[in-house]
Order: C-alpha cells, then sequence, then structure tokens
C-alpha cells in the first residue's frame, strides 16, 4: 500500500516583502552592511559613451504608484557589447558594469540610474536591435519578477526595423516600451502593471 508522504512539498509561491529591500538593497534600508548597495553605480570617470539619466515609477491597475518595488537593468555598453563572459574577452567597456538595481523611492516610489545611451546589439540572425534596456521588477504583489523593455523614442529609424518591436501585433502598444528624453540627457520610463496604457512585457 502506498505511502502518502507528508514532507518535502512545494512551498506556496509569495509575492515580494520588505525582505527584497533589505537583502538587496540593505543600504537603503539603513543597514550599513557595505559602503554602497550592489547595482547603485554602473558608470565612471572613464565609461565611454552618452550619459544618460532613467527615471521612472510602477504603477498599478488602480493608476497608484507602488513605493515598495526593486527594479534592475541590463544593458549593452555603447558599442552594442554586454559585460560577459559570452562577449570576446576584453571587448567590453572595462569601465561600464552593465548592470544595476536602484529601489523605489519610500515616498515617491521612483527609480533611477544614472547610465549610457546602449549601441545596437546584434541578433543571432545579423539583424540589429534598437538601442534598448532590459527592466526586470519586483514589488508587494507580484509573484514572479516582471521583464519588460525600454526603448529610447528618439531613435525612430532603429525602433522601426528591430526585431523585438516590428513583432508586435497590436502597434498602437509600442509607445509603452518608449521612453522619451527631456531634451537635457534624462528619459522616463513609467511602468504600467495593468489597464488601459498597460506596458508590454516580455515572458524570457
Amino acid at each position: 500500500m502506498a505511502q502518502k508522504i507528508q514532507r518535502l512539498k512545494e512551498s506556496p509561491s509569495q509575492t515580494a516583502g520588505p525582505y527584497v529591500h533589505i537583502g538587496c538593497t540593505p543600504s537603503f534600508t539603513g543597514i550599513d552592511i557595505y559602503p554602497e548597495d550592489l547595482g547603485s553605480k554602473m558608470v565612471n570617470a572613464q565609461t565611454k559613451g552618452e550619459r544618460v539619466a532613467i527615471s521612472g515609477t510602477v504603477i498599478d491597475g488602480a493608476g497608484m504608484v507602488l513605493r515598495d518595488t526593486m527594479v534592475e537593468i541590463w544593458q549593452a555598453d555603447a558599442q552594442g557589447l554586454y559585460n560577459s563572459p559570452q562577449e570576446a574577452r576584453g571587448t567590453a567597456d572595462a569601465n561600464f558594469t552593465g548592470w544595476g538595481r536602484s529601489p523605489g523611492d519610500a515616498d515617491t516610489g521612483e527609480f533611477h540610474f544614472d547610465t549610457i545611451k546602449p549601441g545596437r546589439v546584434a541578433n543571432r540572425d545579423g539583424r540589429l536591435f534598437a538601442p534598448h534596456i532590459t527592466f526586470w521588477i519586483v514589488a508587494r504583489g507580484i509573484n514572479l519578477g516582471l521583464h519588460t523593455r525600454m526603448y529610447f523614442a528618439d531613435e525612430p529609424a532603429a525602433n522601426a526595423e528591430d526585431p523585438i518591436l516590428t513583432r508586435i501585433e497590436h502597434q498602437n502598444r509600442v509607445p509603452t516600451l518608449l521612453a522619451k528624453n527631456d531634451g537635457k540627457g534624462s528619459y522616463r520610463f513609467d511602468i504600467v502593471l495593468q489597464g488601459k496604457d498597460e506596458t508590454i512585457f516580455l515572458d524570457i
């Protein structure tokens, strides 16, 4: 007779809670462990490329800004190369991390990154992606981290050739992936979780 095993069962899924910031951005929470939180600085004085600032918020289906988010980004350098073992050794910009992490501001919910505008990355078939930045979002109420991409509204020619943007069935939703330049090198990218202006998320 088969016995019922009452151990080693799968634990229930849980949303991100306060431990996310305590574990990933301790300095932000007031816990003095490291000189600075991992991912808080992506560039230094020698980093090549056009300096840009990216800010935004994560907005829920009711139009409310979430104030307990954590956002990570991953991007290529100004040459279109990633800080990755998959690139030829020494070809990517050694003065650019390619990865950043930002908690949402406790009062405004706003995330912020000081980075560079990425170059165009080559697809496996030789086509070029438009300059873009990959985003990963976690917050209370989100069971699995959400992935999306931010493209630059001031790159219309490159966007028109992008292998991802051109495959989107409902082209009227493409603007949810476009960040606009304020003319001073700052781009705004608000992420909407649900509703009419819901951001396009990617299953990766």
